[in-house]
This record gives C-alpha cells, structure tokens and sequence, in this order.
C-alpha cells in the first residue's frame, strides 16, 4: 500500500512570513524610489510568486529590479520575521506517526522555504520541498504538484493538497487532488468560503481528523530525517 501523501503550501498554512516579506518588499520599492505599500495589502497580495508581487507592487517594468532587490534583503530578515503557525509541530509529528509522506509545494522559490523551514526545525518533516524554477511554473499551474506525486509515487485520489486561498484550491483541483483550506493565513474563512474545496478549517490542528475521517488515511510507517530536495 502507499502511503498517502499530503502536500502542504508554506506562507499563510505553515508559516506567517508576512513581516519578512513586507521588509525585504519595502526595501526594493525604497531603493526603486517607491512608496512602500500598507503591511494589510501586502499580506493580501503575497501567494502568486516572487515575480507576480513585484509585478504589482512596482509594475512590470520594474519587475526584473525588484526581484533582485528583494532577494538581496530577505535572507537577512526572513528567519527573524517568520514563525510557524499554530498547531504545526503537533500536525506534521501527528501526521508522520500515522505514516504519511509529507511535502512542501510553495510559489517561494525554494531555497527560502528551505532555509526557513531547517531554522525553524521542521524541514525533515519533508520528503521533498518544491518552488517554481526554470522548468516548473508558479502554481496554479499543477507541474509542482504532479512532480511531487512521481517522487512519492501516488496518485490524484491518495493526495491532498493544504493551503490557505484560493490558488492552493485551483493547484490542487488542475492536478486532480483533494484540497483542504486552512483560514486566517492569507485569507478569513469569510473570503474562503465560496472557493472550492474538501474541507474548510479553522485551524491546522484538525486536519489528522479531517484526513482520518475522509478515508485518506495509513497505517505505515515512516522514517523521518533524510529529505530528498526537489530542484530549484
């Protein structure tokens, strides 16, 4: 049997990075000669990639400068202003107790998600942590995800996808896979309710239930501590 794999995205379901991301964002519209823009719009605007943010930040002709700009600063700021979410040490224990496979399919570029999940502990939780590169897209395009499913060998119908707004729902539902929302990271449970999805929770805590009751479930163990790295 295969063990199920659940694939987690990062900001907003994993992490609150959104202090680091308005820094590193502010300094590359600052040295642009930019206003920095409201913290609350910046949170709402974060999830469609590193390009697409500076893209509507700075717009697209200083796009390509802004993203150098912002790469330069979040590194220094980015361990600091991030932390995990509630419930998500006790989830991913919970979750590779029962067997699970787990990764972590992110519009960050990996190397950040990399670098803040082995700061806070919990990058060996992960099989595999996967970003848009060169070859792979942004999500919602479904490339990260179906990759993912090869490296684990499952399929569509033994894979959940877990997020936090509604382009978390439309990657997963392009790749055929369950999605279970989470609010309060990019999104209120008000702005999550019409997208579609499996599962709308208030909190990561109650996804083992969700996952249990669902069917979604397995009984074999795992071993936790080599990670296989996606490219990035």
């Amino acid at each position: 049997m295969t063990a199920p794999l659940v694939v987690f995205d990062l900001d907003g379901t994993l992490i609150d990075g959104y202090e680091g991301i308005a820094d590193a964002l502010a300094y590359a519209m600052e040295k642009m000669g930019l206003a920095a823009l409201p913290f609350e719009k910046v949170r709402a605007m974060v999830g469609h990639g590193l390009e697409k943010l500076i893209e509507q930040a700075a717009g697209g002709e200083r796009a390509v400068e802004g993203v150098g700009l912002f790469r330069a600063r979040y590194p220094a700021v980015a361990l600091e202003k991030t932390r995990l979410l509630p419930d998500v040490p006790e989830v991913l224990e919970t979750l590779a107790s029962r067997g699970y496979r787990m990764a972590v399919a992110s519009n960050k570029p990996a190397a950040f998600s990399r670098l803040i999940l082995e700061a806070r502990g919990v990058q060996s939780r992960f099989f595999a942590i996967a970003g848009p590169d060169d070859q792979t897209p942004v999500k919602p395009d479904p490339a990260m995800l179906r990759r993912l499913m090869r490296e684990a060998g499952t399929s569509p119908a033994d894979t959940v996808a877990v997020g936090d707004m509604e382009v978390d729902s439309d990657f997963a539902r392009a790749a055929g896979c369950r999605v279970v929302l989470v609010a309060g990271g990019s999104r209120t449970r008000e702005e999550l309710e019409g997208v579609p999805c499996d599962a709308l929770l208030d909190r990561l805590g109650a996804l083992p239930a969700w996952l249990e009751a669902s069917g979604l479930e397995s009984s074999r163990p795992t071993t936790i501590g080599s990670m296989k790295e996606t490219p990035s």
